[in-house]
């Protein structure tokens, strides 16, 4: 019993930790870094920034999808969609320009390598389907 006890005066205060944090309260520590520490009054605002945020990233990764689709129009067969070096130089200047921006260069290649791993991976899926419709010049 005194076993138990122990264990949870440990575990109690890991436990609290995972808590989700209230979304309408002050800020618990440091100081506002988004415009000019004008933002944010609260987690909910900050929350509803990321949303907006998200929507034009999502957006603008629809975009970049198009064109990723228009690609596939260019290369000869589907072996030509893997391009290492061309994968390299992307996240490479993601990372780049994360740093001219702000961000965290480690972020920008984490989320670059596994968008570019996402679309080498749909550009594959394009070739699949033009292969199953018969649309394949490079079996001929």
């Amino acid at each position: 019993m005194r076993l138990m006890v122990v264990l949870f005066m440990l575990l109690a205060p890991a436990l609290a930790w995972a808590e989700e944090p209230a979304t309408t309260s002050a800020a618990l520590w440091g100081s506002p870094t988004v415009n000019g520490g004008a933002c944010c009054k609260t987690l909910a605002e900050v929350r509803s920034n990321i949303d907006r945020l998200d929507r034009e990233i999502v957006r603008l990764m629809a975009e970049r999808g198009r064109y990723v689709h228009e690609a596939a129009r260019f290369k000869a067969n589907p072996a030509q969609v893997e391009a290492p070096e061309r994968a390299e130089a992307v996240v490479k200047k993601a990372m780049a320009l994360a740093e001219q921006d702000g961000l965290s260069p480690k972020v920008a290649e984490a989320a670059y390598r596994a968008m570019v791993r996402a679309f080498i991976d749909y550009e594959q899926d394009i070739f699949a389907a033009a292969a199953a419709r018969g649309d394949a010049p490079w079996k001929k």
